[in-house]
C-alpha cells in the first residue's frame, strides 16, 4: 500500500506570490489533478506519473478535461477541482441562494457571535424604482433599532442566567443570545460575508442557475464568480449562461399553479398553518429500519430481512436499536439505515429561524417566497 499527497489548498495570494519569485512559466491550476484522475481508468501508469505528465502538458491536459467532462460527459471529473471563495459585501437575501447548494462548503458570519454593523446592500430593484430614499430610510430604522435592543436584552439576558453570568467563560455565550434575539429586527438586506469552498462542477451549476434568477444582486454575484475562476480552470467550466430550463421552470409553475386554484371548486379560505405540522411520516417507519439494520448485518436478501423485522418483538427491537446507539457520541454519525425513515414537516418560520434551519443541506427544504 503506498498514500501519496497530492495536493491540498494554498492562500491564492501566496500562490502568486510563490509563482512571482520562481522560474515556473506554466498555468498553476488544478485542472492537471483533474486530468491525471480521470486517465487512472485508461492507463496503466501510476497515478502520481500520471500527475506529473498532466503539470508538464498543461494544454493537453485541459483538452483531455475536455473530451472527458464535455464530449463523454463524464462531469464527475471536475470535481477533483477545488476552489476556495471569498464572498464579501451580499446581501442576507442572496446568501439564502447561494447556500441552496447542498454539495459546497460554506462558513457565514455568525449573527450570534458578531455584532452586525449598518451596512446594507440597496437592491438594483430599488433603485430603478426609484425608492432608494424611502428604502434606506427604512432599513436605517431598523438597524438603529437592532442595536438599540441588544443593548436591552444584553442585561436582561445576564440577569435571567445569574448561575452562567457568574462563570466569564459565559460571557461570549450570553451575548450571543442577546445577538440572536436583536437579529430579528434586521432585514434581508443586510450585508454580510461567507467563506465558500467548491468544486468545478457545482461551481458551474451555481454560475448557471444565479444567473437565471431575477434577483439582480444574484446575476452579478454570478458575473463576479465567473471573472473570479474563468481563467484558473476554462477546460472545466463551460456551460455558465442561464438555461432556459432554469429561467422559466419556477415562473411556469407558479403560473399554473395559480390557474389550478382559481379553477377549484373550493371556495373555504385556506386555514393558517400551525408553525409546525407533521405532515407524513414512513409507515410501519421502526420495521423499516429494523429491516435495514438486518439486511447491512447479514448475508440475507431484504424480503427476508423484512419478514424478519415483522415478527420481531417490541422488546427485541428496541433491543436492535440500543446497540446502534449504545456508543454513540456527540461526533459519531448514526447509520445510513436511519435515512429508510422520512418525516415530512411543514414550517413557519422567520428569515432569523430559517438562517439556522438552512445549515442542514442533506435535508431536502422546500421554500416559499417570504409572506411580508
Amino acid at each position: 500500500m503506498k498514500i501519496l499527497l497530492a495536493g491540498y489548498n494554498l492562500d491564492y495570494e501566496l500562490i502568486s506570490e510563490l509563482k512571482q519569485k520562481s522560474s515556473i512559466t506554466e498555468d498553476l491550476t488544478p485542472e492537471t489533478i483533474s486530468a491525471a484522475y480521470a486517465r487512472i481508468s485508461r492507463s496503466p501508469k501510476p497515478v502520481n506519473e500520471l500527475r506529473g505528465l498532466a503539470r508538464a502538458e498543461v494544454e493537453k491536459a485541459r483538452q483531455s478535461n475536455r473530451n472527458i467532462v464535455f464530449a463523454m460527459g463524464h462531469s464527475s471529473v471536475a470535481e477533483h477541482a477545488v476552489f476556495n471563495i471569498d464572498v464579501l459585501g451580499v446581501s442576507r437575501l442572496l446568501v439564502e441562494e447561494i447556500e441552496k447548494f447542498r454539495l459546497c462548503s460554506f462558513t457565514e458570519k455568525s449573527q450570534r457571535y458578531v455584532l452586525f454593523n449598518k451596512d446594507f446592500v440597496v437592491p438594483d430593484e430599488i433603485w430603478r424604482a426609484g425608492m432608494t430614499n424611502l428604502f434606506v430610510e427604512t432599513i436605517t430604522a431598523q438597524n438603529d433599532y437592532y442595536h438599540e435592543l441588544y443593548e436591552k436584552l444584553r442585561p436582561f439576558v445576564f440577569e435571567q442566567n445569574k448561575a452562567l453570568a457568574e462563570n466569564p467563560s459565559n460571557k461570549s455565550m450570553l451575548e450571543g443570545w442577546a445577538k440572536e434575539d436583536a437579529r430579528y429586527a434586521i432585514s434581508m438586506a443586510t450585508q454580510t460575508q461567507l467563506g465558500m469552498t467548491i468544486n468545478a462542477r457545482n461551481l458551474e451549476m451555481m454560475l448557471r442557475r444565479l444567473a437565471a434568477l431575477p434577483l439582480a444582486e444574484a446575476r452579478e454575484y454570478s458575473t463576479k464568480l465567473y471573472d473570479a475562476t474563468k481563467d484558473i480552470a476554462p477546460s472545466l467550466i463551460r456551460y455558465t449562461t442561464p438555461a432556459n430550463y432554469d429561467k422559466l421552470i419556477r415562473k411556469n409553475l407558479a403560473v399554473d399553479a395559480e390557474k389550478m386554484f382559481q379553477k377549484s371548486t373550493q371556495k373555504a379560505k385556506s386555514q393558517k398553518p400551525a408553525a409546525v405540522n407533521l405532515t407524513g411520516a414512513t409507515a410501519n417507519a421502526d420495521i423499516r429500519i429494523a429491516a435495514s439494520l438486518l439486511f447491512s448485518s447479514s448475508q440475507k436478501d431484504y424480503a427476508t430481512c423484512l419478514r424478519q423485522a415483522k415478527k420481531l418483538a417490541p422488546k427485541a427491537k428496541k433491543d436492535l436499536f440500543k446497540i446502534i446507539f449504545e456508543n454513540l457520541q456527540p461526533h459519531d454519525a448514526v447509520l445510513r439505515e436511519l435515512e429508510n425513515v422520512d418525516l415530512l414537516y411543514e414550517l413557519v418560520v422567520s428569515s432569523s429561524c430559517f438562517a439556522q434551519l438552512k445549515r442542514h443541506r442533506m435535508a431536502t427544504i422546500i421554500t416559499q417566497e417570504y409572506d411580508p
